[in-house]
């Protein structure tokens, strides 16, 4: 079975969607789950994980939503806002729909120390009490500050989207390489193999371009810890959704059917609790 852990829908709204701009013709448009079913059949995935791409409480009902709607989408990766003062209440309330299995927040747009500040580090401890996980949307040079809070919460299920989005046209940095080896020491952390496409320059590669780097995740985090993503939509950027797909089913073929089981679909489920 496999389970694509990382994808995501809209309705396009130009000034609210400012991250979709004049180069990216592809994705300037509403993108909803009849759009990606007949996908998912063709390439042969069970099902999906619908993850937000908007900061709002409306992003989340939006997805459970279309969750609901259709049994393909097996959960919602949704947002809250971590500071709030009711955010019990809030984690309370979208807990009630067993759809919603974790919570996002797009730190990549936020400064280097933003995991470390004390409001969101208290509104992150409140999401083990709900059974939620957290993804983690960070460049590399935010890396350090996500092993510092991954570390203070040992029982929080963490997973890294993308990589941390690593420049894969370019040589390994020793950045990159020393904070994933760090990051993956916690076995609370998981990592995805998702959104690696776009981060190539000029959306021009070879499947050979991406082996280092999955090598060293898989070194890192073990079969046990890597979950497939797609990033559709904005894979389309780069490559169609079977090709995504084919890119980790190849790298996945040295290493036996059981590995590529866990990292396509089982893993997915346990982690998200499916």
């Amino acid at each position: 079975m496999i389970i694509d852990s990382h994808q995501h829908f809209w309705k396009y709204i130009p000034e609210r969607d400012t991250w979709i701009d004049e180069t990216m013709e592809v994705l300037r448009r509403d993108f909803f789950p009849e759009d990606l079913a007949p996908i998912l059949k063709a390439n042969q995935v069970s099902g999906c994980i619908a993850v937000q791409a908007d900061q709002s409480e409306g992003e989340t009902e939006f997805l459970l939503s279309c969750a609901a709607a259709h049994p393909f989408i097996k959960g919602v990766v949704g947002w809250v806002d971590l500071c709030a003062s009711n955010l019990d209440e809030r984690l309370a309330f979208f807990s009630k729909n067993s759809l919603f299995k974790g919570v996002r927040h797009i730190v990549q747009a936020e400064k280097e120390d933003f995991l470390l500040r004390k409001e969101v580090q208290r509104g992150i401890e409140k999401l083990s009490k709900y059974n939620l996980t957290y993804d983690l949307l960070v460049f590399p040079h935010q890396l350090p500050a996500a092993v510092t809070l991954v570390k203070q919460y040992p029982e929080q299920k963490f997973v890294l989207d993308h990589l941390a989005k690593p420049a894969i046209s370019e040589p390994i940095s020793k950045t990159w390489l020393t904070q994933i080896a760090r990051l993956s020491e916690n076995q609370n952390v998981f990592c995805k193999f998702s959104g690696m496409v776009t981060q190539t320059k000029g959306y021009q590669f070879e499947a050979d371009d991406f082996t280092p780097f999955l090598d060293v995740i898989f070194e890192h985090f073990g079969p046990d810890r890597i979950l497939f993503g797609s990033d559709w939509p904005v894979c389309l950027l780069a490559a169609e959704y079977k090709n995504v797909l084919r890119l980790v089913m190849n790298y996945l073929d040295a290493h036996g059917q059981s590995v590529k089981d866990k990292v396509l679909g089982e893993n997915a489920i346990a982690f998200y609790n499916l």
